[in-house]
């Protein structure tokens, strides 16, 4: 299997989530349930439906971050320098419009592009990667095509 590239502040997250699912979530919906039942008829008792619906999104969630975690590699990019790759810090700007973003490339469980985290397989990870602070960069995106400068780039 293919390894997964993770932070560690990515792969804590995941750590926690998966210890919040097992300790706090998983008992509640079980205890839910039970309640539920005593309700009588389960054929026709929402509150037991949606316990069990939610218990089954709980059970998938657990095996999804098992998964994740047992093919993670944590990478730590303090420990990296020099053109843009995995776990790098940048500062681009939108070379029409002058708009400036700072983005972290991460891997795909961490991704969230609102908090500033970029997915090592989007489009303009793709095309940052191997760059260097003043190259320019043109990426296909939903959007059309963009130009983009990058202005710097850290690793902390």
């Amino acid at each position: 299997m293919e390894k997964i590239p993770m932070t560690r502040g990515g792969f804590t997250a995941l750590e926690q989530e998966l210890k919040n699912l097992k300790t706090v979530e998983r008992p509640s919906v079980i205890k839910a349930i039970a309640e539920a039942r005593e309700h009588g008829d389960l054929s026709e008792n929402a509150e037991y439906h949606s316990a069990r619906e939610k218990q089954s999104f709980i059970e998938g969630r657990i095996k999804e971050i098992e998964a994740i975690i047992s093919l993670a590699e944590v990478i730590d990019p303090t420990t990296l320098s020099g053109a843009i790759k995995f776990g790098a810090t940048i500062k681009i700007v939108d070379e029409d419009t002058d708009e400036e973003k700072t983005y972290q490339i991460v891997g795909e469980p961490e991704a969230d592009i609102e908090s500033g985290m970029l997915n090592i397989k989007s489009p303009l990870a793709r095309g940052l990667i191997g760059k260097e602070e003043g190259d320019s960069v043109e990426v296909r995106t939903p959007g059309g095509l963009r130009s983009y400068e990058v202005l710097e780039i850290h690793y902390k």
